[in-house]
């Protein structure tokens, strides 16, 4: 077996070995905290604690009254439509406009967020934990019935009010504001008619009744996910039942002190819901579920108060319930310091290639307009990056061509005796000053470029239901096409996903790739051993059935890389002496074998 050939069989298998790999496994789980105490004093935090048992205790109650019996205000924004429920001010009914659930015209609006009652419900309640005498009737719960001062629908230039009179002593409102994108700004207040102090927690919770649909468990992050003082962390719903008991009453929890800036809340593929504190203001971050109601659950539980006789007091937070976008967080991030809001897209292992590959995939789609252009553009950069590397890597394989009649002498010359064949081989590649495992490095280089890049397509919401031309509607989905159909000329349908027929019904976009990484195969001759051949000629059907269900757009890449990596191969052989007889080669691999005479 020459050199050459052992190192495209070598960068082959490795790059089979590592995706195989990468979609078996598991990522490991997060290590979760060891779980404390909050500071407040316990009456206080007593309350956000219990909460969950609260909430599930009027999951049933709710679900038995008719929706029209309960009030409810309207939220409509350029993105977003809904109602918030008047009974607990729950913010739970939220559809994201401009994103529906499938490519159909009549494609009902992705739901976001979903009322008690419901299937999956999913929502978002505050309130206040009282503390020092106050009891839980004291202060407005799940069930408090809110009544609305002036504007009774929520958009972005007229925001509401909601006040509850508590009838001794204590009025409570709730200012909802928001903007033309996702962002809620929440101000809870308190007025204090009373003769002596009061003391009390204001909190935000995200609830979750049952674990959703998850997308993916392998490459894909969906549970809780939360910034604390610049850490990230992130929890499964899985894993969250498994943290250390911190009150047998309130089940597993995770509690967690911040002591600036943070955000905790859920995240989806493409969506989250998320309790942003202040900037600069510490609050406590909560993570638990609780198994006898099956809720999942998030807070910020932020500082305890004590509002003086007549005085009153009030804090500001805000709620990200969206679509996330890049540009979106980003803005979020930046402008409105949201710390580290960029990180709540799943960038993966490899953030330090998914984070450029991704900027420079969206701004090529701001200039050219097509995101299937984007990526072509994207491999002509990259290849043009990993031009030199290339170079000397082709013009080592070149080379290697070149010594070929003397690797034959040497063998001729050694026989049997390998140790002398390998030493006489080193001293050759040395003399001539050729690398045999040159080779190898521009495939091994583009192990991580190809994660990284399924990660930006797989999770970033840009490359949702975005079109490419012609039936590739959504490169993010795998190619809708077929063989079996002749591609749409008989007529009936590809088989389905789930169907017995789908794992070998195979779009045009992986034929195509198949194809261009045979021809990349032809410009060298056919190894001359059977079994090398035999997987030669097989390793491009692997793959095309391999990457053949995945998503468009990184099968489109893979295209475009293999021609370009064709073409480049071939001009640099060409310049070094060495015609490639590609349809030679083509010949030689249908030709079997002669036996030999006898």
């Amino acid at each position: 077996m020459d050199d050459q050939n052992k190192n495209l069989i070598l960068a082959t298998a490795l790059s089979f070995a590592v995706i195989l790999v990468w979609f078996l496994l598991f990522p490991p789980q997060d290590q979760p905290q060891t779980a404390q105490q909050p500071p407040a004093a316990t009456a206080t935090t007593a309350a956000p604690a219990a909460a969950p048992a609260t909430t599930a205790g009027t999951a049933s109650e709710v679900a038995t009254a008719a929706a029209a019996d309960i009030p409810r205000l309207k939220i409509q924004t350029p993105r977003l439509e809904g109602a918030i429920s008047l009974q607990g001010g729950r913010i739970d009914d939220l559809l994201l406009k401009g994103y529906p659930e499938t490519l159909a015209k009549d494609s009902p609006l992705v739901r976001l967020l979903t009322p008690v009652g419901d299937k999956h419900a999913y929502y978002v309640l505050y309130g206040w934990a009282p503390g020092g005498t106050l009891t839980e009737s004291d202060v407005p719960n799940a069930n408090t019935i809110w009544s609305v001062q002036g504007n009774d629908t929520l958009t972005p230039s007229t925001p509401v009010t909601l006040t509850w009179n508590n009838g001794k002593g204590l009025i409570f409102t709730r200012k909802m504001a928001i903007d033309a994108n996702y962002m809620f700004t929440v101000t809870q207040g308190v007025q204090n008619t009373t003769g002596a102090p009061v003391t009390l927690q204001p909190y935000g919770m995200v609830v979750r009744h049952g674990e959703p649909v998850s997308q993916s468990t392998t490459i894909l992050h969906e549970g809780v996910v939360q910034m604390i003082d610049g850490k990230l962390t992130e929890i499964k719903y899985r894993g969250m039942p498994k943290l250390d008991e911190v009150a047998r009453e309130g089940g597993p929890a995770e509690v967690v002190d911040a002591k600036t800036d943070g955000w905790i809340g859920f995240t989806d593929k493409y969506w989250m819901t998320t309790l942003i504190p202040a900037a600069g203001s510490p609050f406590t971050a909560v993570a638990k579920y609780t198994k006898a109601s099956d809720i999942y659950q998030t807070e910020a539980r932020l500082p305890v108060m004590t509002v003086a006789p007549s005085g009153q007091a009030e804090v500001t937070s805000r709620l990200f319930a969206g679509a996330k976008e890049y540009d979106t967080i980003r803005m979020y991030q930046n402008r409105d310091h949201v710390d580290r809001f960029i990180d709540s897209i799943d960038w993966g292992w490899f953030f330090f290639f998914t984070k450029p590959i991704y900027w420079l995939m969206h701004n090529l789609h701001i200039l050219v307009g097509n995101m299937g252009l984007a990526i072509i553009c994207l491999v002509f950069i990259i290849k043009a990056i990993l031009f030199p590397l290339a170079y000397k890597s082709y013009v080592s394989m070149a080379r290697m061509k070149e010594l070929q009649p003397e690797m034959e002498k040497l063998k001729e010359r050694a026989g049997d005796d390998k140790g002398k064949l390998q030493r006489e081989m080193m001293q050759l590649y040395k003399e001539k000053k050729v690398n045999p495992a040159a080779g190898c490095l521009p495939v091994l280089l583009q192990i991580p470029i190809f994660f990284s890049l399924y990660k930006v397509i797989y999770v970033t919401i840009e490359l949702r239901q975005a079109p490419f031309f012609g039936w590739v509607r959504d490169l993010s989905a795998p190619d809708p096409s077929s063989w079996m159909n002749l591609f749409g000329l008989l007529p009936f349908g590809a088989p389905e996903a789930g169907s017995i027929l789908a794992p070998i019904s195979l779009g045009l976009l992986p034929l195509l790739l198949g194809i261009t990484m045979w021809l990349q195969q032809k410009l060298n001759p056919a190894p001359t051993d059977q079994t090398q051949k035999m997987i030669f000629a097989w390793m491009p059907f692997i793959f095309m059935f391999m990457l053949g269900h995945f998503a468009s757009g990184l099968v489109l890449y893979y295209i475009t890389n293999n021609s370009l990596t064709f073409i480049q191969q071939y001009m640099i052989m060409r310049r070094h002496g060495h015609s490639p007889d590609i349809f030679g080669n083509i010949r030689a691999g249908f030709q079997r074998k002669k036996p030999a005479a006898k």
